[in-house]
């Protein structure tokens, strides 16, 4: 049947090219291409808009084999209903309505999801969770996103059982850019922690493949995570 589709989520930002300067792209850094190209898959961007709704999203899975939640700013946090604190970063409707949307679409159909960072977040939200809007104030460190545009480094330890422990071990350094968190997950349970207490991965254990995670794996060198996504894409459809 060919290689598994993955469709990956993207922005649509001014962009300059050849001649081109200061034009509208749908963009998505192509680390994540890179590491669904190299794990046997064929990727696909899915650009947001402001008008996304489920029955767009549904239109859209149903034509995909697997989709990548990708890492990006911060979700509105009225759409959990709580006040914005002061680091939040400016909202971006066409993403959230967007992401929102494929994450409902996937979970009623089933096709394998891989959430990553604000992807993890998006997840969470839609399924009627909270988040944790600036880590640093709970931990009192910047491990976890330690300055603009630099990625930080640390352990994570994996939950026994979870097919995120079947994946990657008990423990895996993770390259990491977040100053969010996600603190209620309804539906999916916890799968990986790092040592200050910050939720590191999620999983639906009823879905075939259902998995968030809070860190970077397309920057790292750990091919695992989209090697098990693509796997699981072939094997679903």
């Amino acid at each position: 049947m060919g290689r598994p589709v993955i469709g990956i989520t993207a922005y649509v930002e001014r962009a300059s090219w050849g001649r081109w300067v200061d034009v509208p792209g749908a963009l998505v850094p192509h680390r994540y291409v890179r590491q669904v190209e190299e794990a046997g898959g064929i990727a696909i961007v899915i650009p947001p808009r402001p008008d996304f709704d489920d029955g767009t999203a549904l239109e859209i899975v149903a034509r995909l084999d697997g989709v990548i939640l990708a890492g990006g700013v911060d979700v509105a946090p009225e759409l959990y209903a709580d006040e914005r604190h002061a680091s939040v970063q400016a909202s971006r409707p066409d993403r959230d309505s967007t992401e929102l949307a494929i994450a409902r679409a996937t979970a009623g159909t089933d096709v394998p999801l891989l959430g990553i960072c604000r992807g993890m977040q998006v997840m969470a939200v839609a399924a009627g969770g909270l988040l944790e809007q600036h880590v640093p104030d709970r931990v009192g460190h910047d491990e976890h996103s330690p300055a603009p545009a630099t990625y930080g480094n640390h352990a994570v330890r994996t939950v026994a059982g979870t097919r995120l422990a079947e994946i990657l071990g008990e423990e895996a350094d993770v390259p990491s850019y977040h100053h969010q968190s996600v603190l209620t997950h309804p539906g999916y349970e916890a799968s990986a922690w790092a040592d200050d207490g910050t939720l590191e991965a999620m999983e639906d254990p009823d879905a075939f493949f259902r998995l968030a995670v809070q860190w970077h794996p397309e920057v790292g060198t750990d091919p695992r995570l989209f090697r098990a996504l693509v796997e699981a894409a072939a094997t679903s459809r």
